[in-house]
C-alpha cells in the first residue's frame, strides 16, 4: 500500500474514531480523522481521498445528509457507512444517499478493513481505465451510457456510484444467466470467499428503486431463489425464477 491512498474517518465517538485510524495505519492507509459533518466538507474540499468511512450520526448533521450533499456536488468518492443501525430501512436509505457499502455496529474489523481495500482497488482500477465491454445500453424505459455514467429511466436522469454503475455492467455483459451472490462479490466487489451477501442484496434494491416500474414485483432484476440473480433486459419471466 503507497502513501498515496487516503482514507478520511467521519467519526464522533474519540474512542472509536482512534481504533479506526490506528488499524487502517497498520493496513498501510494514510488516515485523516473528523468529528463533524462540516469538517469532513472542509477536509473533502481541500485533498482526495479514496475512501470515507461515515457514521451515520454525527452532532451536526446525519451521515445521510452528508452523503447525499457531496453526490449532489459531483464529489463519488466510495463511502463506507458506519452506523449502530441495523435494520432494512436504514441500509436502504443510506443507499438511497448515495453510500457504496453498509457496516453496522458492532462489526469485525477484519470485514471492515477487507470492505475498505475492496472499495480502495475498485477506485484505482476505475483511475485507470474506462469501462470495458459494453459502453452504451438500453433496456424498457432505461438508457445507459457507461462510459459517460450518464443514466436516463423514463426521460430522468438518475446519478449512481462508480460501484452502481459496474454492478449494473455487470448484469448488462451477462444477460439471462443467473449469477449467484458469491460471484458478483468476487467479480465486482473484489472480495473473494467473503461470507456475507447482504451487500449484494441492497445493490439489487437499489437498482430495482430505480430501473423496476414496480420494485415489489421486478421484471428486470430477478431473484432466482437458492442460486442468486437474473438480469432479464426484455423484462420476460424465466423458467425457474421466483421474484423476491
Amino acid at each position: 500500500m503507497t502513501d498515496e491512498i487516503r482514507v478520511l474517518v467521519v467519526e464522533d465517538e474519540q474512542h472509536l474514531a482512534a481504533g479506526l485510524k490506528l488499524n487502517l495505519e497498520l493496513e498501510g492507509f494514510q488516515v485523516d480523522v473528523a468529528e463533524t459533518a462540516r469538517e469532513a466538507s472542509r477536509q473533502l474540499l481541500q485533498r482526495r481521498y479514496d475512501t470515507v468511512i461515515l457514521d451515520v450520526m454525527l452532532p451536526d448533521t446525519s451521515g445521510f445528509e452528508l452523503c447525499s450533499r457531496l453526490r449532489s456536488a459531483g464529489n463519488f468518492v466510495p463511502v463506507l457507512m458506519l452506523t449502530a443501525r441495523s435494520s432494512l430501512d436504514d441500509r436502504v436509505r443510506g443507499l438511497d444517499a448515495g453510500a457504496d457499502d453498509y457496516v453496522a455496529k458492532p462489526f469485525d474489523l477484519k470485514e471492515l478493513v477487507a470492505r475498505v481495500h475492496s472499495m480502495v482497488r475498485r477506485r484505482s482500477w476505475e483511475d485507470r481505465r474506462r469501462p470495458e465491454g459494453v459502453q452504451t445500453f438500453r433496456f424498457g424505459s432505461a438508457e445507459i451510457d457507461f462510459e459517460t455514467s450518464q443514466v436516463r429511466v423514463s426521460g430522468q436522469e438518475y446519478h449512481l456510484t462508480h460501484l452502481e454503475l459496474e454492478l449494473l455492467q455487470y448484469f448488462v455483459m451477462h444477460p439471462e444467466r443467473v449469477i449467484s451472490r458469491e460471484e458478483l462479490l468476487e467479480s465486482v466487489w473484489k472480495l473473494r470467499d467473503y461470507p456475507n451477501t447482504r451487500t449484494v442484496d441492497n445493490f439489487i434494491l437499489r437498482l430495482r428503486k430505480i430501473f423496476e416500474p414496480d420494485p415489489t414485483h421486478p421484471r428486470y432484476f430477478v431473484s432466482v431463489r437458492g442460486r442468486g440473480y437474473s438480469f432479464r433486459p426484455d423484462g420476460a419471466p424465466g423458467p425457474s425464477g421466483a421474484d423476491a
